[in-house]
C-alpha cells in the first residue's frame, strides 16, 4: 500500500501567515521511525509536510484507484500551521478529496481540543472530570474553585501553559499571560492532587486499552506533565512504571473510563487518555489526546510496550486498524494462487505495480525514435524484442521485415488468435522540440507518449500479468510493432495485412480518445504532392504567366472548397515548401494536400476534380503519395466492442466508442478479422509538444485488455 506520513515541521507555505502560529512540531527521528516502520511492513512510503500543496503532492504519489483497488493511505501526525484546531485541518482536506487516514476525524479532534467542550460531554456521559470555569478576562474573575487550580489556553494542546497557581494574585497573572500570548480563553480547573495515570488505546468498536501507565515527576518541579517535560526542555527526567502500581480492580476502572472517553468524543484508531486518581483512588479524566505523541519516550509506546506490540508493531497496527475501519478487513486478503479467481490476480499484479508501470513509461519516453532517426528507431526495436522475448514471446519470422516491422507470438501462435499492433517511431517533425518525461497528478507528459509509449508499455505489463497467471504460452497472442506510422506504414503495410489475416481480432494499440472512447469507424485519408515549376521571375517584372506562389494558392482555396460534410469529405493543404534563387520569386513551389473520406467510393471522382481545378498539366504535377484506406464500421468490430464494454462495466472502467477524423492502421485489416482502435490509455494533444495520457486510464486500460485475453481465450 502506498502510505503518506504527512506532518507539520518547518513549512509555512501558505497563502497567508496569520493568527496563532503552532508550535508543536514532530521530532525528524519520530518522523524516520515511523517511515522505517511502514517500510518493513511492505509499504511504499513517502513524508509529505502539510502546507498548501498538500493535495498536490499527495495526488502525485497516489493517483486515482480502480474499482476495488486499495487508495493510498495518509499516516497522519499533523499538528497543522496555524489558527485554531489545528489538528482538523489535514483529516479535513482528506475527507473532502477522499483519501482514507489513520486516526481520529476533524470532528473528535476539534472536540477533543476544545476542552469546555470535552468537558462538557464527559459530564453528560457520566465521566468524572475536575470542576472548571472558563475566564476570558483577568480584570474581574469569578471562581468559587478552591485553590490550588490548574490553569491552561481553552484550546491548545501538548501542556502549553499549563500551570498550578495557589493565590489570587498567581490566577490572575496567569490568566492574563495566556490570554495574551495565546489569544483564547483560559479554562482553570480544580486541581487533584494524587497521581498521574495515562491509558493508551489502540482500535475501534470497541479500542483496545493498553495497561495504565503512571508517570513520576520527581522532586523538582511542579507535579504535573509540563510542555517543557514532554519537549525534554524542563532539565528533569519524567520516568514510567507500567502498569502502574494500583490493583486489578483499579486499572480494568481506569481502562473503561479511557474507553468511554475515546467513544464519547468519537475517536478513532487511537488516542491517550489522560487522568489524575486522587487518594481516594477516584479517577479524574483531564483530557483526551486525540493524536498521542509516538517518540520513543512517550507514555503511549510505553504502555503499546506491554502489550507486546513495539513501536515498529504499533505503527503497522494502526494502519491495520484503519483499513479494517474503511475497509472491513485489517489486511488484504492475500489472494492464493492455485485458488484465486485469475481476474483477481491480474487485478492485484497490476495494481501493486503502478510506479513500476509509471517508470516504465518513462523509460520508453526517453528512448528517441522518430520516423527521421533510423539510429533511434533501430535501438528501439532492439528494446523491445528483449523486452518481449525476457516475458517469454517468440520472434515470427513469417511476419518479419527489418527494420519496418516485427512480429513475436506466444507458444500458442497466432491463428485465430488475438494480434496486438503498434508503432515505434514518434512521427514528429524536427522543429517540434522534445518532451521529456514529467507528471502532474491527472497526467503524464513526455515524447510520443500517448501514440506510442504508453499504449506500449500497457501492452508489455498485461503479458507480464498473464505470464504471472500462466496463462501466457496458453493463449494464441500476436504483437506486432511496424516502424514507418512517419511515413504512412508503406513498407510495412503488406505484412501487417498478412499477420492480421491469420488473427481473429486484431486491437490497434493507438491512444484513446477524451471521453475515455475507443474507435470503431475511422476516415481514410489520401496524401497528395502537388509540384509547380515556372520560370524565375524578378519582383515587379512584367509577365503574363502568374508567380507560382501565387498560383498555387489560389488554387488551394478552389480545391478546399471540395470538402463536404455531407459526404464526409475533406480537403486541405498542409505544408508548403518554395524553391527560389536570391532576389528573385519563388519558381518552385511543393505543396502536400490532404483529403479525408469517409467512403471509398468518393476520393478517386474527388481527385479528378482536383485535377480539372488544376487544368491542363504541364507545369504542375499531382502525385499520390500514400493511402490511408477507412476503418469500416463492421459488424464483428461492433461485437468486439459490446465484449469490451462488458468487461469495462465490470470493474467500473468509463469506456465508449466514437469515429475518428484520423486514419490508422486499422483501416487496411482485412476483413473479416475485427478490429478496434484507440485501446491505449486516453491521451491529450496528440503531435504536439504538449502529448500527454491520463495517470489513472492507463491502469484501466491495462487491466480492461488483460481481463479481455483471459475471458475469450484471446
Amino acid at each position: 500500500m502506498k502510505i503518506a506520513i504527512v506532518y507539520n515541521h518547518d513549512s509555512q507555505d501558505v497563502i497567508n501567515l496569520f493568527g496563532f502560529p503552532n508550535k508543536e512540531r514532530i521530532g525528524q527521528n519520530t518522523l524516520k521511525r515511523i517511515a522505517n516502520a511502514l517500510r518493513a511492513g511492505g509499504h511504499q512510503v513517502r513524508a509529505i509536510e502539510a502546507d498548501k500543496n498538500l493535495i498536490e503532492r499527495l495526488e502525485e504519489f497516489m493517483p486515482r484507484v480502480l474499482k476495488g483497488e486499495r487508495p493510498g493511505f495518509v499516516f497522519n501526525v499533523s499538528y497543522g500551521i496555524q489558527g485554531q484546531a489545528r489538528y482538523t485541518h489535514v483529516p479535513s482536506i482528506l475527507e473532502m478529496v477522499g483519501i482514507p487516514y489513520v486516526g481520529s476525524g476533524p470532528l473528535a479532534h476539534g472536540l477533543a481540543l476544545d476542552k469546555v467542550v470535552a468537558k462538557t460531554i464527559f459530564k453528560q456521559h457520566g465521566l468524572p472530570t475536575p470542576d472548571f470555569v472558563v475566564l476570558d478576562s483577568w480584570k474581574n474573575i469569578t471562581c468559587d474553585l478552591a485553590f490550588p487550580l490548574i490553569v491552561k489556553p481553552k484550546n491548545e494542546a501538548v501542556s502549553f501553559g499549563v500551570k498550578i497557581v495557589k493565590s489570587d494574585i498567581e490566577l490572575r497573572k496567569s490568566v492574563e499571560t495566556i490570554i495574551k500570548e495565546y489569544s483564547q480563553a483560559v479554562i482553570v480547573e480544580q486541581y487533584i492532587q494524587g497521581r498521574e495515570i495515562n491509558v493508551g488505546l489502540l482500535g475501534n468498536n470497541p479500542p483496545e486499552a493498553f495497561p495504565p501507565v503512571e508517570l513520576f515527576f520527581g522532586k523538582n518541579g511542579p507535579p504535573i506533565y509540563t510542555n517543557e517535560d514532554k519537549t525534554r526542555q524542563s532539565g528533569r527526567e519524567i520516568s514510567y512504571k507500567c502498569p502502574a502500581s494500583i490493583n486489578q480492580k483499579k486499572r480494568t476502572e481506569a481502562q473503561d473510563i479511557a474507553r468511554k472517553a475515546f467513544e464519547a468524543l468519537g475517536c478513532y484508531d487511537c488516542a491517550r487518555v489522560d487522568m489524575r486518581m486522587d487518594k481516594k483512588g477516584n479517577f479524574y479524566i483531564l483530557e483526551v489526546n486525540s493524536l498521542p505523541s509516538l517518540g520513543e519516550h512517550g507514555s503511549y509506546l510505553v504502555g503499546a510496550e506491554k502489550t507486546g506490540l513495539n513501536s515498529k508493531a504499533v505503527i503497522n497496527r494502526l494502519v491495520d486498524e484503519a483499513s479494517a475501519r474503511y475497509f472491513g478487513t485489517p489486511k488484504p486478503q492475500q489472494l492464493g494462487f492455485k485458488k484465486a479467481n485469475a481476474a483477481a490476480v491480474m487485478f492485484s499484479f497490476l495494481t501493486q505495480r503502478r510506479e513500476e508501470i509509471e517508470r516504465q513509461v518513462k523509460t520508453w519516453t526517453n528512448v528517441d525514435s522518430r520516423n527521421y532517426d533510423p539510429i533511434g528507431i533501430q535501438e528501439a526495436l532492439s528494446k523491445l524484442s528483449d523486452d518481449l522475448e525476457s516475458i517469454g514471446l517468440k520472434s515470427v519470422g513469417e511476419f518479419t521485415d527489418n527494420p519496418f516491422v516485427k512480429t513475436w507470438q506466444t507458444k500458442a501462435g497466432l491463428t485465430n488468435g488475438t494480434l496486438l499492433i503498434g508503432h515505434l517511431d514518434v512521427p514528429l517533425k524536427r522543429e517540434i522540440p522534445p518532451q521529456r518525461f514529467r507528471r502532474d497528478p491527472e497526467w503524464i507528459y513526455g515524447e510520443g507518449i500517448g501514440l506510442s509509449r504508453a499504449p506500449l508499455v500497457m501492452m508489455e505489463f498485461v503479458l507480464r500479468g498473464l505470464k504471472h497467471i500462466r496463462r501466457l504460452q496458453q493463449l494464441p497472442i500476436g504483437v506486432l510493432y511496424y516502424t514507418d506510422e512517419g511515413y504512412d506504414y508503406n513498407y510495412s503495410s503488406q505484412i501487417i495485412c498478412a499477420a492480421a489475416a491469420k488473427a481473429k481480432q486484431v486491437l490497434v494499440l493507438r491512444p484513446g480518445n477524451p471521453g475515455n472512447k475507443a474507435i470503431t469507424q475511422r476516415r481514410g485519408q489520401r496524401k497528395y504532392i502537388l509540384k509547380v515549376e515556372t520560370t524565375p521571375k524578378r519582383l515587379g517584372k512584367a509577365n503574363n504567366q502568374p508567380e507560382a506562389l501565387n498560383w498555387v494558392c489560389a488554387k488551394i482555396g478552389e480545391l478546399s472548397r471540395l470538402s463536404s460534410r455531407e459526404n464526409r469529405i475533406a480537403v486541405s493543404a498542409s505544408d508548403i515548401k518554395t524553391t527560389s534563387f536570391p532576389m528573385l520569386l519563388p519558381h518552385s513551389v511543393a505543396v502536400t494536400l490532404l483529403l479525408s473520406y469517409g467512403d471509398e467510393q468518393f476520393p478517386d471522382s474527388v481527385e479528378r476534380k482536383m485535377r480539372r481545378i488544376l487544368g491542363k498539366e504541364g507545369k504542375w504535377e499531382l502525385k499520390m503519395t500514400s493511402d490511408r484506406p477507412p476503418m469500416k464500421l463492421r459488424k464483428g468490430n461492433q461485437q468486439l466492442l459490446r465484449t469490451l464494454r462488458k468487461i469495462a462495466n465490470q470493474w467500473d472502467i468509463p469506456f465508449d466508442q466514437e469515429s475518428s477524423l484520423w486514419p490508422t492502421v486499422a483501416g487496411i485489416i482485412p476483413a473479416p478479422t475485427r478490429v478496434i482502435c484507440g485501446l491505449g490509455p486516453v491521451a491529450k494533444d496528440l503531435y504536439t509538444p504538449h502529448e500527454a495520457v491520463q495517470r489513472i486510464s492507463i491502469l484501466q486500460r491495462t487491466l480492461l485488455l488483460a481481463e479481455f485475453l483471459i475471458q475469450n481465450k484471446a
